[in-house]
C-alpha cells in the first residue's frame, strides 16, 4: 500500500520548479511519495530516480510503482548520496531534492561535502539542488562539478 503523502510533502512538491522533460533526482527517497507526487505534477513527462541508503526503503518505493499512473517515470535505487554517482551513459539530472538528509542539512558536515561533490557531478551545468527548511524549501550551493 501506497504512503499517503503528508501536507508538508505536498508544500515541497509545489514549490519544486518542474518543467515537463526534467530529469529529477530524489536524494532519501525513503518510500518513494515525494517521487510520486513529483511524477504526477508533470502528469508523466519527466524520470525521477530515488535514491535512499536503506534497502527497505527502496524496497518499499520500488512495490509502489506498479500501482502508480506513471510506472515508467519512476525508479529507485539503493544508494548513499555520498556515494551516488551515475550509471554508465545515464544522462545527468536537471534538479535534485533532499528531504530530511542529515548530510545535507548540517548534521554530518564531512558526508555533506562528499554528497555535494557526487550531487554536482549528477547533475546536469544547469542542475539545481534544493533541500528543506526554507518556505518550504532552500537552494543549496554547488561546488564545481
Amino acid at each position: 500500500m501506497a504512503a499517503k503523502a503528508s501536507q508538508r510533502l505536498v508544500e515541497i512538491a509545489d514549490a519544486l520548479p518542474l518543467a515537463a522533460g526534467m530529469r529529477i533526482l530524489e536524494i532519501g527517497c525513503g518510500p518513494g511519495v515525494l517521487a510520486r507526487l513529483i511524477a504526477e505534477r508533470l502528469s508523466g513527462e519527466c524520470f525521477v530516480l530515488g535514491i535512499d541508503r536503506s534497502a527497505k526503503a527502496v524496497a518499499a518505493a520500488r512495490a509502489s510503482v506498479t500501482a502508480f499512473a506513471f510506472p515508467g517515470a519512476l525508479s529507485f535505487r539503493q544508494a548513499s548520496a555520498e556515494e551516488f554517482e551515475l550509471d554508465d551513459g545515464e544522462n545527468p539530472f536537471d534538479l535534485a531534492v533532499a528531504i530530511r538528509v542529515g548530510a545535507l542539512d548540517g548534521r554530518h558536515l564531512e558526508a555533506g561535502e562528499q554528497a555535494l561533490k557526487r550531487i554536482a557531478a549528477a547533475l546536469a551545468a544547469h542542475g539545481r539542488l534544493f533541500i528543506d527548511g526554507g518556505d518550504p524549501l532552500k537552494e543549496l550551493a554547488l561546488p564545481p562539478a
